[in-house]
């Protein structure tokens, strides 16, 4: 960031590192780390700006900063080379928000039928503005929309380009083709639930959770008997699985191992949720993205498919991100640059308003303390915590949860244990959500990360 605040373009860790040990910059922010410059101004830098890039997801979406540079390519064309400066990682809470909504509706079924036995039900009448998503949907919206926010007023950000996916539902219950147990025609459909099986199953074996190894799609309920060719009862497994388990039900194989039949089960019961979620917030954060006032360009997921695929890239939230938009590969445009590491930030809201803590049953267990700073911390707030001694010996970033006591409770992206607050260091204040670290996943030697 420049003197009076405006977005500069990213430099490199050891360029900020050599500018915060002379003296000519200070820390405006830890996560995303963000320095400030004392003496130049915008006026006084040059500022070529810099591309965002989303791969929305229902539970996590990928985000990319890239800048585009014209060089001279093998043939003596001018090529574009594409570099990732910073990929981050945003998980939703989606999922906890649905589930804290459907417990309180629990709570006011029962408190309503124990008092007001006899009180007819409302109708289901009541109106809805334009626009409106449950406040687990808009959750993905407004969460992205706050670090892409945040994310242009760090960055001059010159255009955005999302990924904007259309899944068919219609062909994920409809029925396969023929061939399923072995490589599908490209007949329609079958792409798309091939790779929705990917996604679903995370490339692995759903009954021993083989990955690098062919992949057949099973049925879980033989069509022998009487099993249909939904998605609902599809899964991946590997040749081994695949001819042990056979027409055999999986209640069946899976006898000895009761936890991976829960899991495969439970799977099965909600095969198109995420889909769903995708589907009904794709539209509307297009049109958010647009209202930040910089250009949109919204791409298609065959083409981000392509581009990841033609550059020998694996599939993750965040090299989707990087992919996405156009890449000329017959020109010679590629990606040069991407980053080792991915900032991953987990949504985990501002804290509850509510004064107690209810048990299982909605009736009041114990209550809250008013007060929410506790010998000067709050919870949420990014610390450093350094261990003398100990199992965790060491030191250690990662968000607080603050007890009266003075105990601590600190969570990283690995652990969580108790530390005295006298252990640690406030780096950035509670804003809803938690930082940690990740390494990209293992790439091939031409896309090494930088």
């Amino acid at each position: 960031m420049a003197k009076g605040g405006e977005a500069l373009m990213p430099c490199h860790p050891a360029r900020a590192r050599e500018l915060l040990a002379r003296g000519r910059a200070v820390v405006a922010r830890r996560a995303p780390f963000t320095i400030r410059l004392k003496h130049r101004t915008r006026a006084d830098s040059a500022v070529e700006g810099v591309h965002l890039r989303l791969d929305p997801g229902s539970r996590t979406t990928g985000i990319a900063v890239t800048d585009e540079r014209n060089r001279i390519g093998p043939k003596g064309r001018t090529v574009v080379a594409r570099r990732g400066l910073i990929t981050l990682e945003l998980r939703h809470r989606g999922q906890q928000i649905h589930g804290g909504m459907m417990r309180r509706a629990a709570y006011r079924r029962r408190r309503r039928s124990a008092n007001l036995r006899y009180r007819a039900p409302r109708h289901d009448n009541r109106p809805r503005p334009d626009g409106w998503l449950p406040p687990s949907l808009r959750h993905r919206i407004d969460s992205t929309m706050a670090v892409v926010a945040r994310l242009c007023r760090y960055a001059p950000v010159v255009e955005i380009h999302v990924e904007q996916v259309a899944f068919d539902t219609t062909a994920f219950v409809g029925v396969m083709p023929s061939g399923t147990q072995e490589a599908i025609e490209p007949t329609y459909g079958a792409s798309e639930v091939r790779e929705f099986l990917r996604v679903k199953w995370r490339r692995s074996c759903a009954y021993c959770d083989a990955t690098g190894v062919p992949l057949h799609i099973d049925h879980v309920r033989a069509r022998s008997r009487g099993g249909s060719d939904r998605v609902s009862n599809l899964v991946l497994a590997c040749v081994p699985c695949n001819q042990a388990k056979g027409a055999a039900p999986v209640q069946e194989f899976l006898a000895d191992r009761p936890a991976r039949l829960e899991r495969v089960i439970t799977q099965l019961r909600r095969p198109l949720q995420d889909v769903a979620a995708t589907n009904t917030t794709r539209l509307q954060l297009v049109k958010a993205l647009a209202a930040q006032g910089v250009p949109v360009h919204a791409w298609s997921g065959g083409r981000t498919h392509w581009n990841r695929f033609v550059m020998g890239l694996p599939k993750s939230h965040t090299l989707d991100a990087l992919a996405t938009g156009v890449i000329d590969h017959e020109r010679g445009d590629t990606l040069v640059r991407v980053p080792s590491q991915i900032l991953v930030m987990a949504s985990t809201g501002r804290g509850s308003y509510a004064r107690t803590t209810p048990d299982r049953f909605g009736f009041p267990r114990l209550q809250r303390p008013r007060g929410k700073v506790h010998h000067g911390y709050s919870t949420g707030d990014l610390v450093a915590a350094v261990v003398p001694k100990g199992k965790w010996a060491g030191r250690w970033v990662g968000r607080v949860a603050v007890r009266t006591s003075g105990q601590h409770r600190i969570t990283t992206l690995s652990s969580r244990f108790d530390v005295s607050h006298r252990n640690l260091r406030l780096l950035q204040r509670a804003d809803g959500y938690s930082y940690g670290f990740t390494d990209e996943i293992r790439l091939s030697g031409r896309h090494r990360p930088a």
